[in-house]
Order: structure tokens, then sequence, then C-alpha cells
């Protein structure tokens, strides 16, 4: 299939120029016609000659990834939260071979639970933390639960993720910010945390000289005339001095950590400098990739067009965040939303110069779940897969045509991305948007250990208003993509 254009969307509106403005959001959540059952038909995915889909699995809520035990059999959690202010109780699930659901394990309402991986009789979990703080947790065959790392800083807009595992034995996590691009705003309030935390913030991973920017914005219930005045990495209606020194700790926001696979130790920084690094993976070389999401037209600190990122993650190393997308500078017109405000540097001086990623990819595509294909007979051997969850426009920033949900496979030698399963039809978009079976929003792939075969975790049925988000339960799905010609 062809090459994509991870920036089709930002060149789309330039070429546009000023009607832009004028011309309406269009994501692939939004306008859609609601229903009681979703449809599914493998047939509905476009996939590459010689590979086919099928449905393993139906009338999951919220799943969010997949692990395989010793004996090569699927599991699956659900998540129990999603955007939208939506809680259940997390599950882990055994898959059984008829696609009906065993529940292993039944967690508390501190989800999301993010990513799964299974190592040496366990199955190791990150739950996300919007009420409680984020964790680590290790879970035994007979769902007996165990927290490994416990309290970390993820209860705002992004989570506790990962996690994965090296062969020595390490268990690698990440942890995402508590707001969009440094500053909380009415954004966090829309979101739901900042009324539960009001004085949560981002935490700096080590210790950061502000510019002493600061932005005046009004929570909805207040009168107009009820301004507050917010620094960067500071709560809430707190104003910040130029020069001023936030403290860093750990663990802290917007980074990869680690901890020894039994515990017993404090949580280790690996690098920082991230948005929200969702998913980890080792390739077959045995090196680590994080997939980023970036930032969002949203909040008081808005930043306009920048694409999600594949990055290879190094010890000790700086991703850029809050003040670099993709390894560039925010600073200019070129990072300036429509009627709002240049979102200029907030620090006065930058740990180091970032790297820049190994692959870029689409601007508010959400791509999230990450694994790499490790045999010939599936294909594409050492190439990065991952699942692009899809826009949540207009929330995040307008879009013109539907962004993302869909898996692309990553050259991480060359950073080309190509297209792998995408929904047929007029246009890349959900199937409840197409009126079609296929994809809805993949957010997480996983290789079956023989490497033959990829299974794609499908969210569900996500609809995104100019005010909320309205997810439907039941409607998340496993696929199962395999290649029936092996000589392709």
């Amino acid at each position: 299939m062809k090459s994509l254009h991870y920036l089709l969307p930002l060149l789309l509106a330039v070429s546009l120029s000023g009607c832009f403005r004028l011309l309406s959001s269009d994501g692939g959540g939004q306008g859609r016609i609601r229903m009681d059952v979703r449809p599914v038909d493998p047939e509905a995915i476009a996939l590459p000659a010689g590979y086919q889909a099928e449905v393993v699995a139906t009338g999951l809520t919220f799943p969010t990834g997949a692990a395989f035990d010793a004996q090569g059999r699927l599991y699956v959690i659900e998540s129990g939260y999603s955007y939208g202010e939506i809680f259940f109780e997390p599950r882990l699930l055994r898959v059984e071979p008829d696609g009906s659901l065993t529940t292993i394990a039944t967690g508390v309402k501190n989800g999301p639970w993010t990513g799964i991986t299974y190592y040496k009789g366990n199955f190791y979990v990150a739950e996300g933390g919007e009420l409680l703080g984020g964790r680590i947790l290790r879970i035994s065959p007979d769902g007996n639960i165990t927290s490994l790392v416990e309290d970390l800083p993820t209860m705002g807009d992004h989570h506790t993720n990962g996690p994965v595992i090296s062969a020595d034995g390490q268990l690698y996590f990440s942890l995402g910010t508590a707001t969009n691009s440094g500053v909380v705003g009415p954004d966090n309030y829309d979101y739901g945390w900042l009324k539960r935390y009001p004085d949560f913030h981002d935490i700096p991973c080590e210790d950061i000289v502000l510019v002493g920017r600061n932005y005046v914005s009004d929570l909805p219930p207040e009168p107009e005339s009820a301004e507050h005045v917010t620094g960067a990495y500071s709560p809430y209606g707190t104003a910040t001095t130029e020069g001023q020194v936030i403290e860093g700790r750990i663990p802290c926001s917007g980074a990869v950590m680690r901890i020894p696979v039994n515990g017993g130790a404090a949580p280790e920084l690996v690098a920082w400098g991230f948005r929200n690094p969702f998913s980890l993976a080792f390739s077959p070389a045995g090196r680590l990739y994080v997939t980023e999401n970036a930032y969002d037209v949203r909040g008081s600190r808005p930043v306009w067009g920048v694409a999600d990122n594949l990055w290879e993650v190094q010890q000790g190393k700086w991703y850029g965040w809050p003040d670099y997308a993709g390894g560039e500078l925010i600073d200019g017109e070129r990072y300036e939303a429509p009627n709002k405000k240049v979102p200029n540097p907030i620090l006065a001086r930058h740990p180091s110069k970032p790297p820049k990623p190994v692959a870029k990819l689409g601007v508010h595509s959400s791509s999230n779940g990450l694994d790499f294909s490790r045999s010939d007979a599936f294909g594409y051997k050492g190439e990065a897969f991952i699942a692009q969850y899809g826009d949540l426009a207009p929330g995040v920033g307008k879009v013109l045509a539907p962004v993302g949900f869909k898996v692309i496979r990553v050259n991480v030698e060359t950073g080309v991305v190509t297209e792998f399963a995408a929904n047929k039809g007029k246009m890349v978009a959900p199937a409840s948007k197409l009126m079609t079976g296929g994809l809805e929003r993949p957010i997480s792939v996983k290789f079956s250990p023989d490497g033959e075969s990829l299974y794609i975790v499908d969210f569900g049925i996500m609809e995104t208003g100019e005010e909320d988000l309205n997810p439907e339960v039941e409607t998340g799905v496993i696929w199962k993509i395999t290649k029936t010609e092996p000589g392709l």
C-alpha cells in the first residue's frame, strides 16, 4: 500500500489558509448515527494482498490491551475507564477458543488499565490512576492482584501506561502528563480531574527554571469576571515569576521509568520530556521504543498542527515536552492555533537538545499500541506496528477529515510509515461513520507468541461532540490478522 503522508490534515489546512477557520470540523466521531448493535465484518477491512482478518471476540467494554500466557492462550483487559468520565471496574479476561470470555481478575475503579504483558507465570498491568493515582499491578493466573508501585502522579489528562519487561527482568512503564502543554486550565476541569484534585499539576523530573509566562482563564461555573492567573508546573490559579525554580522529583510527569520485575525498589527514571508516552515495546534488536500522543489544540496553551511520534527511548534523554514538538522548538506562528496566541516556550533553560523522532505519525491520530513483527511467516520482520485510535475532534482541535482509525507499520531504520489495516470506503474512517462493519478505534496490537498472527484490540465506538465524549459499552472487538499466502 502507499506510504502515508502524516501531515496531510495540516497541509490541507495550510493550503486552504483563511478558509480553514471557516470550515467545520469533520472528525471520525462527529456526526455519527448511533447504532444499537455494532456490526462486525472482516471483509470491510482493507489489508495488503495475501492477508485476511477474522473476528476473535466481541461485546467487550473499553478493551485496551492483549497478552498471551505460557500456553499461548489469549487474554484481554477492559480498562474500566474512558474519557467522558465513565467509570467501571477494570477486568482481566481470558478469551476462550469459541470467543467467550472468562473473568480472571477484577480491579477497583482507578482505571484505565492501559496495558498488559505476561512474564514468567504472571500478568503485569498498568493501572492509569484516574481516581487514586497510578499503579503497576502483578496478577497471578488465579486472579490474585499485587501492587508493585503505587501513588504514581497520573490523576490528570494522561495516565500510567505500558508495561514491558526487558530480557534482564526490568519492568518499564510510562507516566503521562497532567496537562496538554504544561499549564492547568479549563480543559482540565472539563476532563473532570481538576474538580477532584484542584492542586494537581505537572511534576518535572529534575529542577527546571521558568520564563514566568502566565495564562488568564476562568472555570465554566464561575462568572466571566472571576479570572485566574496560572503558570507552568503549578496548581490552577497560581502565578509564576521569571527565573522561578520548580524542583524536580521522582516519580514525575511525562516519563519512562523502570523497576525490577519483582518490585521492591523505587522507580528509576529512564527518560523524560514526553507528553503522553502510551505504549512501550522492545524491537527484535533489543532497543526500546515508545509511542507519544502529541499536543492538542485546547486549554490555556494550545499547540497547533503537530504530529504524534514514535521514539527510540535512550537512557537519560529529555524529549522536549513542554517546549518542543517532534524535536522542533515551539516558537512562532507555525504553532499558533487559529484565533489563539502563539504558544511560546515556558522554560527559561532546556535540559538538553531533544533528539529527532524515529517517525512522525498522524496529527491527532492518537497513535497508541505498539508491537514488532518478529517472524518472516507474518512478514515485515523488524517493523513496528502501531494502532491508531483516531481523532477526538473537535475537543482536541479541528480536523477536516478523520485522522487515524487504522493500523500502520513503521520501518524504524528509515522512518517510512505505511498503512497496513484500514477500512474500505471513500475515506479512512471508523466503521460507524462509514456505516460498515470494520475497524472502529484500534487501540492496541499484539503479535502471537509464534509471530504468525497479529491481534488488534478495538476499543469500540466513541462519539465526539462539541463538549462531551460518548463511548458506547459492549462495542469492543478483538480482530486477528494472518498471512494466507506465505510466498508474498
